[in-house]
């Protein structure tokens, strides 16, 4: 009988050693990479329909479209242009509203790229506006309603 308690004891002893903890490691590969995004909303109108005598046609405004920013690069920009140049005597001015930290530049549009919103710098930020202006000069004649793609571009700085 004590030689069956021993062998007991000694298995029970055993089965402890068998269950002691184990540890091991994993390694985690991970990045993030260059993130640069930009988002319009609305559809803007723009009428001009009105002048005071002697002077140009009164400016077509619109202000019901906002956009949106994320970038986590330093120094990036927004810049514009349109699929193709406004009629003679109509320029078609944008400027948008500046997020934190950053510079807003108003520009008349064209098929070149120009920039503005500049110092973009690691931020994520929405409901900006965006401000359209129509501006006619007699010149211009009366012009059919038509439409201009505007193309807004995002640039990375570093």
């Amino acid at each position: 009988m004590k030689a069956g308690r021993i062998l007991a004891t000694v298995a029970l002893l055993g089965a402890t050693r068998a269950a002691s903890a184990q540890t091991s490691t994993q390694v985690v590969t991970f990045q993030v990479t260059a993130i640069n995004q930009i988002a319009f909303v609305g559809s803007p109108s723009l009428v001009v329909n009105t002048a005071t005598a002697g002077s140009n046609p009164t400016s077509a405004s619109d202000n019901s479209a906002t956009w949106a920013v994320t970038t986590n690069q330093t120094n990036a920009k927004v810049t514009a242009s349109i699929n193709s140049n406004m009629p003679a005597g109509l320029t078609l001015n944008v400027s948008l509203g500046a997020p934190a930290g950053t510079t807003s530049i108003g520009n008349s549009l064209s098929t070149t790229a120009v920039d503005l919103v500049t110092g973009i710098t690691k931020l994520a930020q929405g409901g900006l506006s965006v401000g359209y202006t129509l501006d006619a000069t007699p010149g211009a004649g009366v012009v059919a309603s038509t439409t201009r793609t505007v193309t807004y571009t995002i640039t990375g700085g570093t």
